[in-house]
């Protein structure tokens, strides 16, 4: 895939543009967007993408345009499972529902820049050593394993990773909130605000899950530059759909299975991917090994897309089941506390989904 120099810088550049008006306009006029708002700018993003997806695909062929589909529907779900910590870091530090959004926005501009040099160095990486996805492939599907295993936690708590630690010990900050200002002075003294310590949280949360997106999308395509637009657009609707479905996520009660089986299958398909193109002496004397399969893209897509669809249809099936059970449940215990012991007993605390995702990274 050769892109010029110049649609790189074209295509940061129009982001670039995109997420600076985004800045401006909520810089303005901090506020909670309606649902209409939130819709109609997730479904700009979307389309967006799609019409991106078919420029690839009559530029540089369906090849891509499959690779790029395929990354972007990964570094999607994988940023919907971020929604899940991003709102218990928000009710961590209770931010005011108005300076949410500004919050949401400058962190993922961070994370779209930490995560551009994370795409870079792995794009040296695999250049220089073929073999590293060997390791990509199995750090995939150990993660996997970790998220099917996990089991239910009932830690619904955010705990703020050992840099920020360090950040708060370092520098004194102020506990009330001062708009969208990111330090304060107070008595001749420069103090951060609590929006600096929330932005950097968010910040360095979604760089621990770029440790298994990333190998993930390059297990998909090896074109950086199908890597980085796959990325920038999934992080650039995630704020849109923070607000759309921020309520509707606690009926993904199945994601966790869905996303370890998402990485496995990527997982596998690396390691497949390795032994068609071996060059390790240990492993075959070093020759490629032959009749292994090498899954195509189109067969990566269908696996994604009916992944991702089992795992919705299965979760909203259950909490819609539940909710019925509950209902019921509530209706009858009356008829217990009227001395009915036929009535069954009402569970007051109902299972709850809790993000498991985080658990398999180590803090910074």
């Amino acid at each position: 895939m050769n892109v010029p120099m110049w649609g790189w810088f074209l295509m940061i550049g129009l982001m670039a543009v995109f997420l600076l008006v985004d800045v401006f306009v909520i810089a303005r006029r901090p506020h909670v967007p309606s649902m209409a708002e939130a819709g109609r700018h997730l479904a700009f993003y979307v389309t967006a993408a799609v019409l991106f997806g078919l420029f690839v695909w009559f530029e540089w062929g369906g090849q891509y345009a499959g690779e790029f589909y395929a990354g972007w529907l990964t570094e999607y779900s994988l940023s919907v499972d971020n929604l899940f910590v991003f709102l218990l870091i928000m009710a961590s530090f209770k931010v005011p529902q108005k300076l949410q959004q500004s919050a949401l926005m400058i962190g993922i501009i961070i994370a779209i820049i930490l995560r551009g040099v994370f795409i870079a160095l792995g794009a040296v990486v695999i250049n220089a050593y073929s073999w590293v996805f060997y390791l990509f492939g199995a750090f995939l599907v150990y993660t996997a394993v970790k998220l099917a295993t996990g089991g239910e936690s009932d830690d619904d708590e955010y705990h703020e990773n050992r840099l920020l630690v360090w950040i708060e010990k370092r520098f004194p900050a102020t506990k009330e909130w001062n708009g969208t200002r990111l330090t304060v002075l107070e008595n001749g003294k420069r103090l951060i605000t609590p929006m600096l310590i929330i932005i950097l949280a968010l910040g360095t949360t979604d760089l621990l899950f770029a440790l298994d997106s990333i190998p993930a999308i390059y297990g998909l395509t090896k074109e950086p530059f199908l890597v980085l637009t796959a990325n920038i657009f999934a992080l650039m609707g995630l704020r849109q759909l923070y607000f759309l479905i921020g309520g509707l996520l606690k009926k993904l009660v199945y994601l966790s299975i869905g996303l370890a089986v998402l990485l496995a299958f990527i997982g596998v398909k690396l390691v497949l991917h390795a032994l068609h193109e071996n060059n390790l002496p240990f492993i075959n004397g070093g020759q490629p090994l032959e009749g292994v399969p090498d899954i195509p893209i189109l067969v990566s897509l269908g696996a994604i897309v009916v992944i991702l669809g089992v795992t919705t249809l299965a979760s909203l099936w259950k909490s819609n089941r539940d909710a019925k059970l509950e209902a019921s449940e509530t209706d009858v215990a009356p008829a217990r506390r009227d001395g009915d012991e036929s009535a069954p007993v009402v569970d007051d605390d109902p299972a709850r989904h809790v993000d498991r995702r985080a658990a398999t990274h180590d803090a910074p």
